[in-house]
């Protein structure tokens, strides 16, 4: 592994970091995620066409950049230091890879294209049990008919779905909808992904009120709803095409993590090198060092993992749960701390401070707890099997 960045990757970051610092301060930031779709779309728009940020890990072939998953989980970073609301993680995280793994030649030429442009933004209607990042794919995680989760049933014109699933990051305001669904009946059930307009007929859809505002939810009903299965119905191993990505998502959330972390860090140290106390600044006070000492080692530990994990998950390794459960909690110690060293201020609803918080505790509710993250990674390598001990 060659730790450093290539020139391709730092002027990635570079001009990421640049445009939002212009595009997405701290008014813009909190005027994105009052609107109804909770981002900015002339932000996403500057993200699509001045950087191609959506189909930076798409082949050029279907009009991406052609990078891999390690340029998109570096660009997540950048997103992730200025919390930027956007579709970036429901349609090029989570969906794309789908389309592209799943989809018939046709779906693809279709759906992929449009979405590197930026012209369609698309999110995965799933529980968040099926990317398999705490748990295997035993047992009903899709939702057992009447008990919830979506149904599919063969109509004379194809598959029509009914149910409802949430929280789905996005899934109030993106333009298709990928949606995993039982089918065959409760005796031979499967799990198929299905294609959903945004504007189809029978689908309702409402923005949720969200612990991290940032991360916009949104809740999906259908109600017969007409929908095309994803790829190859028969052969399809679409549990398998979870997992996959679900273990690229974790790699470019802890990446995204491990971004919100350095910045909430920055600012603290900013702040007690200003703020006075007893006539001198509180950052020279040895007990403040040793807090903030602590939370930079637990952030550039994180790093290393969340970096590797990028590079790692490009080349087939299943490493992101890992790496998302160490960014994830030196989130939220960085986070913590900041809140403590902000004072009064950072207790209050007009600062910033908070917003990281809420991203690590949100972002633990949809995807893991961190101790169930570490805990399958741990049953998956078998460090905990026993074995038999020669008497």
């Amino acid at each position: 592994m060659d730790a450093g960045f290539t020139a391709e990757q730092d002027e990635i970051r570079r001009t990421l970091r640049e445009l939002l610092q212009k595009r997405c301060g701290p008014e813009e930031l909190r005027a994105a995620v009052d609107s109804p779709a909770g981002h900015d779309p002339a932000l996403w728009a500057a993200l699509s066409d001045q950087l191609g940020l959506p189909g930076l890990a798409l082949p050029e072939a279907y009009g991406g950049v052609g990078c891999s998953v390690t340029e998109l989980a570096l660009a997540a970073e950048e997103t992730g230091r200025a919390l930027a609301p956007s579709p970036l993680l429901a349609t090029a995280v989570l969906a794309a890879p789908l389309i592209l793994a799943l989809g018939t030649g046709a779906q693809r030429a279709d759906l992929l294209p449009r979405i590197a442009s930026g012209a369609l933004t698309a999110a995965l209607a799933a529980p968040a049990a099926g990317l398999a990042l705490t748990g295997d794919h035993r047992g009903d995680w899709a939702g057992g008919g009447r008990a919830g989760g979506v149904q599919a049933r063969r109509a004379e014109s194809g598959w029509t779905l009914y149910g409802e699933v949430g929280p789905v990051p996005d899934g109030h305001s993106a333009d298709l909808l990928l949606v995993a669904a039982h089918t065959g009946g409760y005796a031979r059930s499967r799990i198929l992904l299905f294609l959903v307009p945004g504007d189809a007929a029978g689908l309702v859809r409402t923005r949720r009120t969200a612990l991290d505002a940032t991360r916009p939810l949104g809740g999906v009903q259908l109600r017969q709803v007409a929908a095309e299965v994803l790829g190859d119905e028969g052969g399809a191993d679409v549990p398998g095409a979870l997992a996959r990505a679900g273990d690229g998502a974790a790699a470019v959330l802890a990446c995204e993590a491990v971004g919100a972390a350095g910045r909430v860090l920055e600012r603290t140290v900013q702040y007690v090198q200003q703020r006075e106390q007893f006539g001198r600044a509180v950052g020279s006070f040895q007990a403040v060092k040793h807090r903030l000492a602590d939370v930079y080692v637990q952030v550039q530990a994180a790093r290393s993992a969340a970096y590797y994990a990028a590079w790692a998950t490009a080349r087939g390794e299943r490493v992101g749960g890992l790496a998302l459960a160490q960014g994830l909690e030196a989130l939220r110690a960085a986070a913590g701390e900041a809140i403590q060293l902000h004072g009064g201020i950072g207790f209050t609803w007009e600062h910033d401070v908070h917003l990281y918080f809420k991203r690590a505790a949100g972002d633990e509710l949809l995807f893991g707890p961190v101790h169930r993250l570490r805990a399958h990674a741990a049953d998956a390598a078998a460090l905990f099997t026993a074995t038999e001990v020669p008497v």
